[in-house]
């Protein structure tokens, strides 16, 4: 405890540094319309004719020193209802052809051409949205969270009603945009806002913004946005409610079990509600999220269970509330607990059904943001479960320029609705407390927290605390983090795969900017982390020296030396195949190389992946995981995923070749008709699984989805279990 005090003086100290900003460019000042502009990417309203442009674009990439190559202007208008915005693509040379990796929603990558706008509606630095258009009008929209200093920060899963039209033209492409106020959250009265914009340019291997950000930070970082200025108070987005109902149709035959459900009817939906211009109350009833893309399989070769990330739609306003508590790996909320439960007769996890849910997020104050969350599940006493109740409530302070403060508090009840029965004393419960540091010029960051469990008859050990700090300069990198999880604390309803260790890991790295042809970046960097407790001393290492390259094109690639140290609290099969496990108690240390590697994205054939070979446990392994994805225009993709282990292991231990292959094709015939399907055989689960969708979004997220998915034995194509499920639903704005 006391090093978590040491920790937090120094956290609150570093808020004082003053840190040396770069030049700010001059504010943007939006027009008043009293007419609507029709979105249709003509740019033909007297609003676009006149003068108020922006433009002067800066490079980000491939350097931070100069004006874009291929240059954009942008100007916003608005009125009562909707935000408006008009972008202009320039060309240095005619073009008409673009990067587009599909036509279907929520493109991401490099290699899209497009044009986006990050939006700070509360002017914190910290919270926001991201929408973006590419040149053939595919939409995308996101939700930022803790200004997009990580990648998981970044959330496309959000989807909302908008408007925008593209059009291309000879030596430029054109964005006409429109923004429902209803669509955004903002404080009343409010008469400015921060933004930026970013556009990738595939011919050009260019990222360049309006506000200049270093090279070093991605283009989405909402440290660098400036003053969006309105020339009087923003009306009110007035009643701003959404029902999204669905009806459903579902058959499926379980062949292990012995089973079959036949076809029946579901209904159900959820309600978005405003409460005030700020604060959004979520409801839902008999949710279905059957239109939620089955998880990608891989092979696990961990000890421990596996991270997936959320995709359901309602949790997902403010995520960043309830998901962003603890660390990657010390997760005191993680929603995916909700809808699954234990099957008794199998031992296995299964899906379990959702009755209802509440879910209220937002801002109080320009400094204050709540949430609170209650779900109910059902019970099925053939699985022999019984119903949870879940509840979690946050609160977070912004402190300083961009930091806050936020504390949780998370409940899980085992209550059954049918017979209104609270099972006495059988409950799990977390309290815990967040700080997280953002400095002005993001230069620095940082987390610092502790969280304690409550079970009837569990008093000791039951907390965890982390501290973390860590520095980012254009060729600098640097950070040290520090865990304790204690040997009791059991957050059932969040997501921490091993308990009762210390951690320290630090990490440090080096990048040179060459002046050359082809290399953009290269450096050296060394990660490394120790765990160890009390009785055993230290029970895992992992030093990592690597070196990597990557190349104006967008490709990359990651060589490294690995040294790992593993010692085993149980028996462990490292094939989990079902062979003779390496005994409890034991320890290896072993050693072995690895690579990470991307080609450049913006060809229509494009590799990716990761290997390693060396030394594993008491023997060795070489592996590789990839995919290759061929790009048949911005109809059609056709990728194959491929992971394949080879583990040798001295006797009694087996030997094992671990397959797992996966073909897809992805064609979006239209920008509101997709057809997906992929194939997936793992030897390690002895199972084949095919998983064909249709959507079709026939009004603004609004689709019809057709899917069927079944699960076969390789050997004899018996099936296993299979299922088909058609939905439809409707977003209605009241």
């Amino acid at each position: 405890m006391n090093k978590l005090i040491l920790a937090y003086s120094f956290l609150f100290f570093t808020n004082f540094i003053a840190f040396g900003q770069r030049p700010e460019p001059a504010s943007m000042y939006a027009v008043r319309l009293e007419e609507p502009v029709t979105v249709d990417g003509r740019l033909d309203e007297g609003v676009w004719q006149e003068d108020g442009w922006i433009s002067d674009f800066i490079q980000t990439f491939p350097s931070d020193t100069s004006l874009a190559v291929a240059q954009s202007k942008v100007k916003i208008a608005y009125d009562d209802k909707f935000l408006y915005i008009a972008a202009i693509m320039l060309n240095p040379e005619p073009r008409e052809k673009y990067v587009s990796t599909s036509l279907r929603r929520d493109y991401r990558g490099n290699q899209n051409d497009g044009i986006s706008i990050v939006i700070d509606t509360f002017n914190d630095k910290t919270n926001g949205y991201i929408f973006g258009v590419n040149p053939y009008g595919v939409q995308r929209e996101a939700m930022m969270g803790n200004g997009g200093l990580q990648p998981t920060d970044f959330n496309l899963a959000w989807d909302n009603k908008w408007y925008s039209e593209a059009a291309i033209h000879e030596d430029h492409w054109i964005v006409e945009i429109g923004i429902p106020f209803s669509t955004l959250r903002y404080k009343d009265d409010t008469d400015n806002w921060n933004v930026n914009f970013y556009r990738i340019d595939s011919k050009y291997s260019e990222k360049s913004t309006w506000t200049p950000i270093p090279k070093n930070f991605n283009v989405t970082h909402m440290a660098f946005t400036q003053n969006l200025y309105f020339p009087e108070p923003l009306p009110k987005s007035g009643g701003n409610y959404s029902l999204i109902p669905y009806a459903a149709m579902a058959t499926s035959n379980n062949s292990l079990e012995g089973y079959s459900e036949p076809l029946k009817p579901s209904f159900g939906g959820d309600a978005k509600i405003g409460l005030g211009p700020a604060m959004n109350l979520d409801l839902t009833v008999n949710p279905d999220f059957s239109q939620v893309e089955v998880d990608e399989q891989v092979t696990n070769l961990d000890r421990f269970e596996i991270f997936f990330p959320e995709r359901r739609q309602f949790f997902l306003e403010n995520v960043d509330l309830f998901a962003d508590f603890g660390t990657d790996r010390i997760r005191p909320f993680f929603s995916r607990r909700i809808g699954v439960d234990r099957d008794e007769s199998t031992g296995q996890n299964v899906q379990n059904q959702i009755l209802y849910g509440a879910r209220l997020s937002g801002k109080l104050t320009d400094d204050w943001r709540i949430g609170a969350m209650n779900m109910q599940t059902g019970s099925d006493p053939l699985r022999g479960i019984t119903g949870k109740n879940f509840s979690v409530a946050a609160l977070q302070r912004k402190v300083f320029n961009r930091s806050n403060v936020g504390v949780m508090l998370i409940n899980r009840e085992t209550l059954d609705m049918e017979r209104t029965n609270l099972v006495n004393g059988d409950h799990n419960r977390l309290a815990g407390i967040d700080y997280n540091l953002f400095s002005k010029d993001n230069r620095w960051s940082g987390k610092f927290f502790y969280h304690r469990t409550f079970e009837k008859g569990v008093d000791e050990d039951t907390g965890t605390g982390h501290a973390q700090l860590a520095f980012n300069d254009v060729n600098f990198n640097a950070g040290l983090a520090y865990s304790y999880v204690g040997e009791n604390y059991n957050p059932l309803v969040g997501y921490t795969p091993r308990t009762g260790y210390q951690r320290i890991a630090p990490e440090i790295g080096y990048t040179f900017f060459p002046d050359s042809e082809h290399i953009n970046r290269h450096g050296p960097g060394f990660l490394s982390e120790t765990l160890w407790n009390p009785s055993l001393g230290v029970t895992d290492e992992l030093h990592t020296l690597n070196y990597l390259v990557q190349f104006h094109s967008f490709a990359e690639v990651t060589l490294s030396g690995n040294n790992q140290y593993t010692y085993l609290f149980f028996p462990f099969d490292p094939t989990r195949t079902g062979g003779e496990p390496l005994a409890e108690g034991t320890g290896y240390r072993y050693s072995y190389l690895g690579i990470d590697f991307r080609t450049d994205p913006r060809k229509a054939l494009a590799l990716q992946g990761t290997g390693q070979i060396g030394q594993y446990y008491s023997g060795t392994m070489a592996n590789f995981t990839g995919v290759a994805q061929w790009r048949i225009g911005y109809r059609a993709n056709i990728s194959m995923n491929l992971s394949y282990s080879r583990i040798r292991l001295p006797e009694p231990q087996k030997d094992a070749d671990l397959f797992l292959i996966g073909p897809r094709i992805d064609l979006t015939f239209t920008r509101s008709l997709f057809w997906t399907t992929f194939i997936q055989y793992n030897n390690q689960i002895d199972n084949i699984n095919i998983n064909t969708r249709i959507q079709w979004r026939y009004a603004p997220v609004s689709d019809l989805f057709m899917v069927y998915t079944d699960n076969y034995f390789p050997g004899t194509f018996a099936s296993k279990q299979r299922a088909f499920v058609m939905k439809l639903n409707y977003w209605l704005n009241l």
